[in-house]
């Protein structure tokens, strides 16, 4: 390490191999739609000569500054928070109905918004999620391989690391999304390889006993959550309907499907802190009936919560349920990321909002009709939160009624 380069950057060369031959494994002729802050440039730069070294036809990169994000903030008039760029959307639904790639690089700063107005906050975020609908779809859709990685923001850095000096901040952080993303080993492609079959070992054990329900228990959490008929468990890697088998989350710990959207009940608090667009919310406590939350309430961040909770019918009922042991290699570092890609990968979780359509058998055939009338949730957002901990239980609820362990304190049972 040096003060003027704190990053590997053979390590962040490898990440941008993995990102396009493990996350996307992209595939001659397609075209490659990447999404990155200004502060990634470096990564987003590695990326596309490796995409292009595997016969990529076009990388579009399409960027965003905080500094012109804060200033929308500062000096936009107010009905420039119910607006979104819905023509780019569009086009990036039509690039992907024309089999482009879709990759993201996750390098925010999770306080971005933290000072600024919750109603605006709110209001942008809805009419983004609003104009970003056509191209979700074919992302929750699992139409096209897509990929999510990472870059170390040197202002998330010193939020994960406040006591260190800048440079420093960055190295650690930089590290630690190296080890999360396994390039820290001199064949990280095979790392991978080994970590989609143990993931698969997983969620092939649930498919097996098919449980109607999960039930958690654990401090401030008694919570039932009903799965939906013909609901089938995921993890690692998997098949888009243009057939490529891509690993969408990297880093990933979880296995993962698809809960009854009418059929949570309980009380549940979460274990790790939310960081939603720019906004920490923390202590996240709520209570559901029939499915849906009916309170909630946070010790920060409560007014960003109860916004999100109101964007539409869907966001106060679930469209995830996700396993993660509490020893995975991400929680044992016992890093708090403030970033939702790594936090929700050190424990298990739930998400608020959109269900995946994969994540049912014979899903990605299924009309949204057919989806919604198996439980599945629609919804204009999908926001994970950590709920488990080692202090959380859960067991497996059959049709009959029987209790098959599935973790005890935090770990595989």
């Amino acid at each position: 390490m040096t003060q003027t380069n704190p990053i590997d950057p053979v390590k962040l060369d490898r990440l941008a191999e993995v990102a396009v031959k493990v996350g996307l494994r992209l595939e001659p002729g397609q075209d490659l739609v990447l999404t990155a802050p200004m502060v990634a440039l470096p990564l987003v730069r590695r990326i596309a000569a490796h995409a292009y070294r595997a016969g990529a036809a076009v990388v579009q990169p399409i960027f965003s500054d905080e500094e012109i994000t804060l200033s929308r903030y500062r000096e936009a008039r107010s009905e420039s928070f119910d607006a979104a760029p819905g023509w780019l959307y569009e086009g990036m639904a039509k690039a992907f109905d024309g089999n482009a790639a879709r990759l993201a690089i996750s390098a925010e700063n999770p306080l971005l918004l933290a000072e600024q107005d919750p109603d605006k906050v709110s209001r942008a975020n809805r009419a983004t999620s609003m104009a970003y609908r056509p191209a979700l779809e074919r992302i929750t859709g699992f139409d096209i391989n897509w990929n999510i990685v990472s870059y170390p923001n040197p202002k998330w850095a010193k939020l994960v690391f406040p006591d260190l000096p800048e440079d420093e901040a960055v190295h650690q952080l930089a590290e630690a999304i190296f080890a999360a993303s396994r390039v820290n080993v001199d064949d990280p492609i095979a790392a991978w390889a080994a970590h989609n079959a143990r993931l698969k070992d997983r969620w092939t054990w649930l498919n097996g006993n098919n449980f109607s329900a999960l039930h958690y228990s654990g401090p401030g959490t008694d919570l039932t959550i009903g799965l939906a008929d013909g609901h089938r468990w995921k993890g690692g890697a998997s098949e888009a309907k243009n057939g490529i088998t891509c690993n969408p989350n990297i880093p990933t710990e979880e296995v993962f499907t698809t809960p009854h959207a009418r059929r949570v009940s309980g009380h549940v608090r979460s274990t790790k802190p939310l960081s939603h667009n720019g906004t920490l919310i923390d202590n996240i406590e709520v209570v559901f009936e029939e499915g849906r939350i009916v309170s909630a309430r946070a010790t920060k961040g409560e007014a960003v919560l109860l916004k999100v909770l109101e964007t539409d019918e869907g966001s106060r009922r679930l469209g995830e349920v996700a396993l993660v042991p509490h020893s995975s290699p991400i929680s044992s570092t016992g890093i708090l990321f403030y970033n939702t890609l790594f936090d929700e990968n050190a424990a298990s979780h739930i998400a608020l909002g959109q269900c995946y359509a994969d994540c049912f058998v014979g899903g990605t055939s299924l009309s949204p009709d057919e989806i919604a009338t198996r439980g599945g949730n629609k919804s204009l957002i999908h926001i994970d939160w950590m709920i488990g901990s080692d202090k959380i239980d859960i067991d497996g609820i059959t049709a009959t009624g029987a209790r098959v362990p599935v973790m005890r304190k935090g770990e595989w049972a």
